[in-house]
């Protein structure tokens, strides 16, 4: 029987081959053995029984890295769980940033330095135009999250911002936006890039970007990023409150590829499953080779230790459980409950006691015996 079209099928038939044509960072190296071992006997588990018909399974650990689509689910859950507390009774929006194409060769040698310019421009941007007493005279909060992919797995490099509809003053007044309009994006466009740019250039001047060496090119480029259009979009989230969170997670913890839109693979080729935005969002299929789709993953690889989820204005960690309640005082909102966590069927979720049992349908398997980790062969 084939085995299902999975990542971790096509890194482990295809990983070999695509490193012979190409040089992968250790960063890429780590980031396809953590996808390899995932929920393997390399990472150790638990052998189960069940307490009923004492069927006997076994349960292999997670790897928990963040480019796994195996590990995104409760890490998500967990993350919503935490946001809850942070909700305003207002209108939310969502807005997104997206950096032109033509910064992609920059972005492949310096991505660290181009990810943080994208959220710092991105925020100083919002919060300019929000403390503009002609418009929200005031601190705006966001939650901002970075996503490098687009549908078909090629570098399209954006920022989704979540941002409470207002601002607080500082004299502790809120001041609300009109409930479908936050700022013009046209307007926002023209700021951010200027301001990215700005930044860019200081930092090429600074030795900020080392790798960039040739003043011509690096001309060429600033030139071409100022005389392009840049893409800002805003829309209001009409939802009740309580599904903002909810909303904002399937953005926070999304990796580039899930298992489920890979339908097959035999061993060569793989089919993938994309959305055509330019084709009314209709569902396509595309197939790539094994190889090619690997790279395409591995363009998504973060570099190590970077926040791609990050809090600004209000909802800042280090202001956050201080400026809430005076913003709801302000608001006279009433103080929010926090929210169960809640599964896939809206039940709250439960404390763990053990896994039900397929065998018997009434039994709960339960640990047994602890499982080491094993060496891969090869590995």
């Amino acid at each position: 029987m084939a085995e299902p079209a999975s990542l971790q099928a096509v890194i482990r038939a295809c990983l070999d081959d695509l490193a012979a044509t190409q040089t992968l960072s250790p960063r890429q190296w780590q980031v396809c053995h953590h996808v390899l071992d995932c929920r393997t006997a390399a990472l150790g588990g638990f052998a189960l029984r069940c307490d009923q018909c004492e069927a006997e399974a076994v349960c292999y650990h997670a790897c928990r890295d963040r480019h796994c689509p195996r590990c995104q689910r409760q890490a998500s859950l967990d993350w919503c769980e935490r946001q809850r507390a942070a909700l305003l009774p207002v209108t939310y929006h969502h807005v997104v940033f997206t950096l032109p194409s033509v910064l992609n060769g920059w972005i492949e040698v310096h991505p660290k330095e181009v990810y943080d310019l994208l959220f710092e421009t991105a925020w100083a941007t919002l919060s300019a135009f929000a403390a503009d007493p002609k418009r929200l005279d005031g601190q705006l909060g966001m939650t901002a999250v970075l996503h490098t992919w687009g549908q078909t797995l090629t570098r399209h490099v954006h920022l989704h911002g979540l941002v409470p509809g207002g601002a607080i003053s500082t004299s502790g007044e809120w001041h609300p936006a009109k409930s479908t309009y936050l700022f013009p994006v046209r307007a926002l466009s023209r700021h951010m890039r200027g301001g990215f740019v700005s930044r860019l250039r200081q930092a090429v001047q600074a030795g900020g970007l080392p790798r960039l060496t040739d003043p011509k090119e690096i001309d060429r480029v600033l030139d071409t990023l100022m005389r392009t259009e840049w893409v800002v979009y805003s829309k209001p989230c009409l939802v009740h409150t309580e599904t903002v969170v909810d909303y904002l997670g399937r953005y926070s913890h999304r990796t580039a590829l899930s298992d489920s839109r890979l339908l097959s693979f035999d061993g060569e080729s793989v089919e993938l499953s994309y959305k055509d935005y330019r084709d009314g969002d209709r569902r396509k299929v595309m197939t790539l080779s094994g190889e090619e789709l690997l790279r395409r993953f591995l363009l998504h690889v973060l570099p190590k230790g970077f926040m791609r989820v990050r809090h600004f204005g209000f909802l800042a960690n280090r202001c956050r459980a201080r400026r809430l309640p005076e913003i709801r005082a302000a608001m006279a909102a009433p103080p929010v409950t926090a929210c169960p966590a809640m599964d896939d069927n809206g039940e709250p979720t439960l404390t763990f006691d053990g896994y039900p049992c397929p065998s018997c349908r009434t039994g709960r398997r339960r640990v047994r015996a602890t499982l080491a980790p094993k060496r891969r062969d090869g590995g």
